[in-house]
């Protein structure tokens, strides 16, 4: 099975030699995509591409003048009585793409559009075949609070922070995505621009604009940047694992956070251009949007309006604030992205907006001297229990002390905290209950998450009773299980339970109880 995105090459067919060095050259796909050279290059039959894959038009075209400014590209795709609009960008060396990912099988046609007739009125056909292995589609929300995949499979986030990953050295970038196989997170925040902060106070080898005597040629990109960016996306794809990308954040050394609003507008739809076809992407438009200075309001509300209009399959959008939240009602939000550990409010945030809350942000388990970045392995596995029985997500980051700067929220690597293993105890136990999700309840005792009449997940926080008082339906008998989150283990209990009752606890606090209808 490929894990990279179908090239159809409209100017002339590629040999299968010509397709890989292609490839090689610029580093998008690597070898994932030799096999299908043959294929592609002999154009014997329309190319093949899985539901939610990613397909990608390429042409040859106008090199003069400034070709990011001067020449509109895009395609319309077709199916049936259905037409997409998709725009296209330049990716240096007289090569332009635009890229697309199919959501019903069948076959599409495709005509680009440019008022340049090297780039006008090409067309083309592909054949879009049933989604196999673990390709699931993209994530989306499902009802209210709770999100899916295009394939209707549940998905329950289990994010990590890594902001500056892809901005390091090759060598640590490798090292963070051989960490990510063996880790239970299946979303990764990172941002776009790189970021200057404690921790993180390095040149990265590679900016998106170009960059000259410290100034920003902001009429401009660096393909080379986005070919990084795209591969590790890719990774990210090929492990399960959403990319949460952050488009602004404040943490800015290069003027970034400074620019003009038509280079943050132009920014925006080059960066939707060339990775929204990947069906891990969603959007967060800034880390700690209210501490970025000389922005206003309106210029938010003008970003998330981009997105909505330029991005063809609506990926999730989200916003993540420092200490004033944005207005999480509006249209364009899809879901809350919350930095604190007050979770008891929750609830209200449910109620008020009607979208899921992830805690992407409840401080890190770590030893740093910042109050963000030193709760205990302890202290963070409770945070998701608490979360998880209030009715949100929660998210994980790590920033212990190292000799060289590298901690795994900002640049990735190795984790070394013990987390992560109570992290993955609790991602098996919600991936065990009922499919279509769970609702926090308001139990006279503790909080609750529960599929009324079948399933109820309590968590004890710091109570430690030896007899815990629970009440479950009167009318059904329910098993029950007592579950250590930190020495990750589940014991039955010895009866079935029903209407209010008590239960024998160990008698030590952060304790969970599961009831499970018989």
């Amino acid at each position: 099975m490929h894990r990279g995105p179908i090239i159809a090459t409209v100017t002339a067919p590629l040999l299968a030699g010509e397709y890989n060095a292609y490839v090689t050259r610029r580093t998008l796909l690597a070898s994932a995509l030799a096999p299908l050279a043959a294929r592609i290059g002999a154009q014997t039959s329309p190319a093949r591409i899985q539901r939610w894959d990613l397909f990608e038009i390429a042409l040859d075209g106008p090199r003069d003048g400034n070709p990011f400014l001067d020449v509109p590209f895009s395609a319309e795709f077709r199916q049936q009585h259905r037409t997409i609009a998709v725009d296209g960008f330049y990716d240096g060396e007289g090569r332009y793409k635009v890229r697309f990912s199919p959501d019903a099988e069948g076959e599409w046609s495709y005509v680009t559009r440019s008022p340049h007739r090297e780039l006008e009125g090409k067309t083309g056909s592909f054949v879009c075949t049933p989604a196999a292995g673990k390709n699931h589609g993209p994530v989306a929300v499902r009802g209210s609070w709770d999100f899916a995949y295009a394939n209707g499979a549940p998905y329950l986030p289990f994010g990590t922070t890594c902001y500056a990953w892809t901005h390091q050295p090759d060598p640590l970038q490798d090292q963070t995505v051989a960490t990510l196989r063996d880790a239970p997170f299946n979303k990764m925040r990172m941002c776009i621009f790189p970021k200057w902060y404690e921790y993180n106070r390095d040149e990265p080898r590679l900016f998106p604009f170009p960059r000259t005597a410290g100034q920003n040629d902001y009429t401009r990109f660096v393909p080379e940047f986005f070919h990084n960016l795209e591969r590790r996306i890719l990774q990210l794809q090929a492990l399960g694992i959403e990319a949460d990308l952050i488009l602004f954040h404040p943490y800015d050394h290069w003027g970034y956070a400074l620019m003009p609003p038509e280079v943050d507008d132009r920014y925006l739809r080059y960066v939707v251009a060339r990775l929204a076809a990947f069906r891990n992407v969603w959007w967060s438009v800034a880390n700690e949007w209210d501490l970025v200075k000389g922005k206003k309001p309106a210029d938010w509300d003008r970003y998330f309006r981009i997105l909505q209009e330029r991005d063809p399959y609506a990926r999730l959008r989200s916003i993540h604030h420092s200490v004033v939240m944005y207005d999480h009602g509006k249209p364009w939000v899809t879901h809350l992205s919350v930095q604190g550990d007050d979770f008891a409010k929750t609830g209200e945030w449910r109620s008020a907006f009607r979208k899921p809350v992830i805690f992407d942000e409840c401080k890190y388990e770590g030893n740093i001297p910042k109050r963000w970045g030193d709760i205990s392995a302890q202290e963070l596995t409770r945070r998701f229990w608490l979360g998880t029985a209030a009715g949100a997500y929660v998210g994980h980051g790590e920033t212990y002390l190292d000799a060289h700067d590298i901690l795994w929220w900002s640049k990735g690597g190795v984790l070394h905290g013990e987390s992560p293993r109570r992290i993955a105890f609790l991602r098996t136990i919600l991936e065990a209950a009922p499919q279509e999700g769970l609702a926090p309840l308001n139990p006279a005792y503790y909080p609750c998450v529960a599929k009324a009449g079948e399933y109820y997940l309590f968590y004890l926080d710091y109570h430690q009773p030896a007899l815990a008082d629970f009440t479950l339906p009167a009318e059904a008998r329910f098993e029950a299980d007592i579950i250590d989150p930190w020495e990750m283990k589940i014991t039955r209990a010895e009866s079935t339970y029903s209407g209010k009752f008590q239960l024998r606890m160990p008698g030590k606090p952060m304790q969970a109880v599961r009831f499970r209808k018989v």
